[in-house]
């Protein structure tokens, strides 16, 4: 994968880092330009045990400012479809690709920006790091920012959505569209396009549990 020429924030941590110690180098990390406006870097959540990972873009303005990943709008679609699928949240791991909130100001609003490709590049130390603790036996990529993070190379999300593809160290990473995609969609759709949505995932429900 692209990196900078310098040394990474990540590199900065010992080989055996834990969870805790990421966590404190992702705040510090400035190695792209988006941790300088955001609040806070907002790591992934949930047990180093987790069989499942589910991958997003980046953290939204609720996430940006509560610290947690998954609690806004686009989260509470995601709790909707566990809830559906019988996934219990603190089973999973979840986090973003890239961990700091890409905005522009459009008045007193913070509206979500898409990170550039060299801001993707220069976060993956940190999924890459997660995924050495979780060691998770499959994951779902959420949207094609995540899916491009995951596998090295632009994936056509609409095209592979509800399929495996394996990465090249052999994990399996199921693609599908991110809950914002669905938040976006004609009203009127929602509930069909939530359906469709749910049977992607259930793909993913043998590794919820042992």
């Amino acid at each position: 994968m692209p990196r900078t020429a310098h040394t990474c924030e990540s590199d900065r941590l010992p080989p055996d880092a834990d969870m805790d110690q990421l966590r404190e180098g992702a705040q510090r990390c400035r190695d792209c330009p988006i941790g300088k406006n955001a609040t806070q870097a907002v790591f992934g959540e949930g047990p180093t045990t987790a069989r499942l990972m589910l991958v997003g873009e980046q953290p939204g303005d609720r996430e940006d400012l509560a610290g947690h990943p998954f609690v806004g709008p686009a989260g509470h679609l995601l709790d909707e479809a566990m809830q559906a699928l019988d996934w219990p949240r603190d089973s999973l791991y979840l986090t973003n690709a890239v961990k700091h909130f890409k905005f522009e100001l459009r008045g007193k609003r913070r509206l979500h920006k898409s990170p550039a490709q060299q801001e993707i590049d220069a976060c993956l130390q940190w999924l890459d790091r997660e995924l050495e603790l979780v060691r998770p036996k499959a994951i779902v990529a959420l949207g094609a920012t995540a899916a491009r993070a995951l596998m090295g190379r632009p994936v056509g999300v609409m095209r592979e959505r509800g399929n495996w593809i394996v990465r090249d160290d052999g994990l399996r990473v199921l693609v599908t569209l991110h809950p914002s995609a669905l938040l976006r969609g004609p009203p009127r759709e929602r509930a069909a396009a939530f359906e469709k949505w749910l049977e992607d995932l259930r793909h993913a429900s043998r590794y919820v549990r042992p």
